[in-house]
């Protein structure tokens, strides 16, 4: 690519943009045998020839180029933001990083600001790591897009990368001091220029699974790994003082059929309580938009919180709706204040040491305590007596009084594998009693179910 062949691509010479630019038509990796021959190699095991991504796609678009029907359908800010989507709450808004410019972004948010939608963060570009773009280029075009942005509101909160749904640490090249860690070298460019204030979050997606190795037992590491990857970032550099967000999420990268049965609502619990209990600080579900079912390798399913029909209106309910309504309105007070979070744990495994119940405890804003147990046994419930331990004081305290006991599990929510025409049946709401509890007070907590326990806790130190 140092000189031109001077010549248009199939478009013709009428515009000037198929007349510019290279592009790659084909790459590959091999040798050159004893004849001066070009042998491509292969790659083991399925002998396959090289594969080769390029990192920029044709600018090039005409009136034959727009797509009416099939992919996925985006709104307009208007439609979004008068939607109900935000719950009146100021959004996180999306700029485009490596397929766009400065002024584009700066163009989108000035056009936000000035219908008057509220802008809680801008997330900067999505998945560089997806896209093999190395850590140095992106955290360059990440500087040029705060520039650009902080002129038109310089107290915008900005971050990313918004990487994949990756488990493990991003690794690439090693560059001149052996350094392979994608954010690391992120971390360390921003800081080398003086601007790691200008990373005022880190965001990544959360897809942990593969969509057609689903068993029940994948349940069971969902903590484990979303607590590791937690851990990863900030190991790899990130300050302690910039929060870490999930912004897009969900069992699996492609559709599975558990995503619509209890399973998804298990796991949606132990994803949320763990992220927090991990260090988390925003977490948002992704998608909660109405949607219909459709086909997948483990049976049909909804990504949605809802299945629609083909006009989008609402017909049902998925589990991970329910769970959304356990997490959001049953286990913290939605709207009320910070929240805090204190370990605990129950000693409740099958016979390979696998946790079948799990729980996360917080202090609420109105005082009260309210515990989440997760109970990832398929078939059996389980009896629990909670107690709380005052570390400072060396005593133990319970749920005294009128104490509140809601749950929602594989009794109240069944998924009928139906073809087009799978729904759920039953689908009855979280069912909520009220028990007058004291320190020998016991709880059953239903098979394959969320249960929240809230209330007054006396001989606790405040």
């Amino acid at each position: 690519m140092t000189e031109s062949s001077n010549t248009c691509d199939e478009h013709g010479s009428d515009d000037v943009r198929n007349c510019v630019g290279y592009a790659i038509q084909h790459i590959a990796a091999g040798t050159i045998d004893a004849k001066w021959a070009f042998v491509e190699a292969t790659k083991e095991p399925r002998e396959r020839l090289t594969t080769f991504c390029v990192s920029s796609i044709d600018p090039w678009h005409s009136a034959a180029d727009v797509n009416d029907g099939g992919g996925n359908q985006h709104s307009g800010f208007d439609i979004f933001f008068s939607s109900g989507l935000t719950n009146n709450l100021p959004a996180m808004i999306p700029v485009t990083l490596l397929y766009g410019t400065p002024d584009d972004a700066a163009a989108e948010i000035a056009y936000i600001e000035r219908r008057g939608y509220r802008i809680g963060y801008v997330e900067m570009g999505e998945e560089p790591d997806g896209k093999h773009a190395m850590p140095e280029d992106y955290a360059a075009l990440y500087l040029q897009w705060a520039t650009a942005i902080h002129r038109v509101d310089p107290k915008l909160k900005l971050g990313g990368p918004v990487f994949e749904g990756v488990n493990e640490d991003i690794h690439v090249w090693p560059d001149a001091q052996g350094r392979t860690s994608w954010m690391g070298r992120f971390i360390d460019y921003l800081k080398s220029h003086g601007r790691i204030a200008d990373l005022a979050f880190v965001s990544f997606e959360h897809y942990p699974f593969e969509p057609c190795d689903i068993t029940w037992k994948t349940l069971y590491t969902e903590p484990r790994l979303m607590k590791h990857i937690l851990q990863v970032w900030r190991d790899d550099g990130v300050p302690k003082d910039v929060p870490l967000m999930v912004t897009e999420n969900h069992l699996a990268a492609g559709l599975t059929g558990p995503m619509t049965t209890i399973f998804a609502a298990l796991w949606l619990a132990d994803n949320v309580g763990s992220f927090f209990e991990g260090g988390g600080a925003a977490f948002y579900h992704s998608p909660i938009q109405p949607q219909g079912v459709q086909n997948s390798c483990l049976g049909w399913a909804s990504w949605s919180n809802f299945v629609s029909n083909e006009r989008y209106e609402i017909k049902g309910y998925t589990s991970p709706y329910f769970a959304s309504h356990m997490i959001n309105l049953e286990w913290v007070q939605h709207r009320a204040g910070v929240h805090d979070m204190y370990p605990s744990s129950v000693e409740i495994k099958d016979a390979d040491g696998n946790a079948l119940v799990t729980t996360y405890a917080v202090r609420r804003p109105d005082g009260n305590w309210s515990v989440m147990l997760v109970n990832r046994d398929e078939t059996n419930s389980h009896t629990v007596r909670v107690e709380f331990e005052d570390g400072r004081k060396k005593r133990e305290a319970f749920f005294s009084g009128p104490t509140t006991l809601v749950t929602f599990g594989s009794e109240q929510y069944v998924w009928i594998n139906d073809g087009p025409n799978s729904h759920a049946d039953p689908d009855h709401p979280p069912v909520a009693l009220t028990v007058e509890a004291g320190s020998q007070t016991t709880f059953t907590i239903p098979k394959a179910s969320i249960t929240v326990l809230r209330g007054r806790v006396t001989g606790l130190g405040e």
